[in-house]
């Protein structure tokens, strides 16, 4: 029976409503008012501060502001972007993220500009976590693809795809654990895979670290996928920041790397082994008569290397290194003075210089003539410390190399044999089919010798800054050596029958290079790719040709419209105006070194302003137009005057707009210079009547293609495991296909093309749509 007495249940009480704040209210109002009326007078600074006083005061607006706060945000990045005002622009992307922390909008665009900036792992995460919260959002999974391709190197899908070399990694390793080696530390892990070849061989304890943030949280997921994310602890950091305790709690007996790269020595495995042995690793097994403990000595895997080198001839590295034609585009270049890529070997190191390019010798396009044969250049041994450390301090070693073949000098190829261990090795020896590219030495000062058999060829051999260094210092003939540190005529090194007297021909060279010593201390720097478009006669020729026609009918126009307007009787009376009134103003807005605008120049009645910008270059143009008859006046470098971004493009007042535009806007490589087009959309409205855009259109031509080694550049291939770990999905993540157009392709496609498309020959559809700054494709097999 229940308790009478008890008292009734009374029904719950509203909770008390919070009280208004009128002055609050007001504040609110007003600044919201405020906000929308600076945004209508395009005060976008002023308006995103009333937008964030009023959505942090009244949260129940976001919903109902966001749009104009999103776009007031754009704008005011944009403003503060064109200013350099960096860090302002992200302060508001941070305030707008604690706002609206789940705004895959926000999201995306700050990510574009972090990716402009250069902060692509930053940019990275950011579009990740827009897809995260909006998988369909087309914009963040086409700038997620785009950044992919920066921030995971081709050469991860290279090394992956190789079977040999992962096979001869996994072995020596698990030897190594196997004899005693438990505790296992991977420098530079990248996916992974070594640190969890390690373990799964029997490490008791496994470390790995790496610098990039991309592959670090990469090489997090794929060893969370394999079940071994509690055995294995993967540290964000370079292995020099790392200690002992701190960072791990003892020394290692073993540690496991690859970080060389083509020139070995490229990507610092010097310096991070010689801190592993002083700071991480235990003390090597010094004798083999030592008693000591195995699990108290250290290793490393690989434990050394040696380098073999051989001097070459080809056509295709020479075009990218150095001048090889006397005309481009009918302009001499005998006055351009000495033209080089920024790829240069010296003994003597250069802040400015790349000792050594890279390249594939078996696919080159031409091939390559060997004209020594393969010598041994160095040997190093990575578990001596003593040598490491000596390696810089090691004196110039200068090899004499038989010529075996009569060629042209052009560089020195280098590859080396990576000894994992006592018994296994990896070779990257120009036959060998490998994730590795040979290392390339141009050789610059040997313009047109050529070597002959009976030659010998000094080279001069260093690692004076940790990078291995080989240079081309002389040649030694009947007993003479020619020096090739100074310019060589190609007149006194060509055939031998040109000059039968060996004696005669060496004191000819001799002079020749004592005539040449004044012209080398200067020279000017171009890009590999500027250097083999400069050599490419044929293009610029066309170029010549078309330019010559588009000025011919720009004359003609321009005749006709004066006489017309009868303004040639009136400029006749003005001696000053005379000598300009038929002149023709070209705008050359192609990206680095080029020589359309001094082409232009060459027509005569034009004067042309040059994108050029780098101080040399401009010399190098200035020298060319005097040598070849062009008046200095009619050459400026408009990019001189510029002193921000609103003023690019713009005329000064008292000049007619602009006659012309031209612009190279393809790279030598197939990509499209997106930036150049831009430049010239908006230049199109500073044309003046009857102004043309040059080239007026592109054509993007496309080719089905099969191939092997693209496949395996682009993604993990296989259905297999990478010995036997689950890598690939994660990985291929960062695929170099352009998958992120085939959603929106398969939208556009109806199911009736797609049924006439299975009846027809074709078994695929091909799409090609502009994107950043170059077509993609994709094929939807059907």
């Amino acid at each position: 029976m229940p308790n009478a007495s008890a008292r009734p249940k009374h029904s719950r009480r509203t909770r008390r409503r919070r009280r208004e704040d009128p002055a609050r209210n007001e504040l609110v109002s007003s600044s919201l008012e405020s906000a929308q009326q600076c945004l209508f007078n395009q005060d976008y600074g002023t308006a995103f501060v009333h937008y964030l006083l009023v959505l942090n005061l009244a949260p129940v607006f976001k919903d109902f502001a966001r749009d104009s706060f999103r776009f007031t945000l754009f704008k005011w990045a944009e403003e503060l972007d064109s200013v350099g005002r960096i860090q302002d622009l992200f302060n508001c992307y941070e305030q707008a993220l604690e706002l609206f922390p789940s705004d895959e909008v926000i999201l995306n665009s700050m990510g574009e500009h972090l990716f402009r900036m250069g902060f692509r792992d930053e940019a990275a995460g950011h579009f990740h976590k827009a897809l995260k919260l909006r998988p369909d959002y087309p914009e963040a999974r086409e700038n997620f693809y785009r950044v992919a391709n920066w921030l995971v190197e081709r050469w991860h899908f290279l090394m992956l795809n190789d079977r040999g070399r992962n096979q001869k990694y996994q072995q020596a390793i698990q030897k190594a654990v196997q004899s005693g080696c438990n505790t296992v530390l991977d420098i530079g892990t990248g996916t992974g895979i070594l640190g969890m070849c390690a373990k799964k061989a029997g490490a008791a304890e496994v470390y790995a670290c790496e610098l990039s943030k991309t592959m670090y949280e990469l090489a997090c997921e794929v060893v969370t996928a394999n079940g071994m994310d509690g055995s294995i602890k993967i540290l964000h950091m370079k292995s020099l920041e790392m200690e002992v305790p701190k960072d791990i709690p003892h020394r290692v007996s073993l540690v496991v790397t690859e970080t060389v790269d083509a020139g070995l020595f490229g990507e610092g495995i010097i310096e991070s082994l010689i801190h592993a042995w002083h700071h991480l690793l235990l003390p090597p097994q010094r004798d083999e008569n030592e008693f000591r403990e195995q699990s108290a000595t250290g290793r490393v895997i690989p434990a050394g290397a040696t380098v073999f080198g051989m001097a070459v001839e080809s056509a295709e590295i020479r075009r990218h290194h150095r001048l090889c034609v006397s005309e481009v585009g009918c302009l001499s270049m005998a006055a351009a003075g000495e033209l080089r890529s920024p790829v240069s070997c010296s003994s003597e190191p250069d802040d400015s210089m790349e000792p050594y390019t890279t390249e594939r010798l078996s696919r080159l396009p031409g091939g390559y003539k060997p004209l020594t044969e393969p010598f041994t250049a160095l040997n190093i041994d990575f578990n001596n410390v003593q040598e490491l450390e000596g390696l810089s301090s090691r004196e110039v070693q200068q090899m004499c190399l038989p010529v075996i073949q009569e060629g042209e000098l052009d560089a020195l190829a280098v590859w080396f044999q990576l000894h994992l261990d006592e018994e296994s090795s990896l070779s990257t020896g120009p036959q060998e089919d490998t994730c590795w590219e040979q290392a390339i030495y141009p050789v610059h000062s040997a313009k047109g010798f050529v070597l002959k058999p009976g030659d010998e060829l000094i080279v001069e051999i260093s690692c004076r800054d940790a990078y291995l260094r080989l240079c081309s210092v002389a040649v030694r003939r009947e007993g003479h050596e020619i020096s090739l540190d100074k310019r060589v005529d190609s007149r006194y090194s060509g055939n031998p029958s040109s000059n039968p007297n060996p004696e005669a021909e060496l004191c000819s060279a001799l002079a020749c290079l004592q005539t040449g010593q004044n012209q080398t201390k200067d020279f000017c720097m171009l890009e590999c790719s500027e250097m083999a478009l400069l050599n490419n006669q044929d293009y610029h020729q066309s170029f010549c040709n078309a330019i010559g026609k588009l000025i011919s009918q720009l004359k003609v126009k321009s005749r006709n419209q004066e006489q017309g307007s009868g303004v040639q009787s009136v400029l006749a009376d003005s001696a000053n105006s005379t000598e300009c009134s038929d002149l023709l103003y070209v705008l050359d807005v192609s990206e680095g070194f080029s020589l359309l605008s001094l082409i232009a120049a060459s027509q005569g009645h034009v004067k042309a302003y040059s994108s050029v910008e780098k101080e040399k270059q401009q010399e190098v143009l200035k020298r060319l137009a005097r040598s070849n008859n062009i008046s200095e006046q009619h050459l400026e470098f408009w990019l001189n005057h510029i002193e921000d971004e609103q003023g690019m493009l713009k005329r000064p007042s008292r000049e007619k707009l602009w006659s012309a535009i031209i612009l190279d806007c393809v790279e030598t490589c197939g990509l499209i210079r997106q930036k150049v087009m831009e430049k010239a959309s908006l230049a199109r409205c500073l044309l003046e009547e009857g102004g043309h855009i040059f080239p007026e259109r592109i054509v993007v031509y496309g080719m089905l293609v099969e191939s092997d080694t693209l496949l395996l550049e682009s993604a993990v291939q296989g259905q297999e495991p990478t010995l036997g770990f689950n890598i690939a999905p994660f990985i291929n993540q960062f695929t170099t296909c352009c998958s992120a157009v085939s959603d929106w392709f398969k939208q556009v496609c109806d199911q009736a093309t797609v049924s006439l498309l299975k009846r027809s020959t074709a078994s695929f559809l091909l799409c090609c749509i502009c994107c950043d700054r170059y077509p993609m494709f994709t094929k939807l097999i059907q």
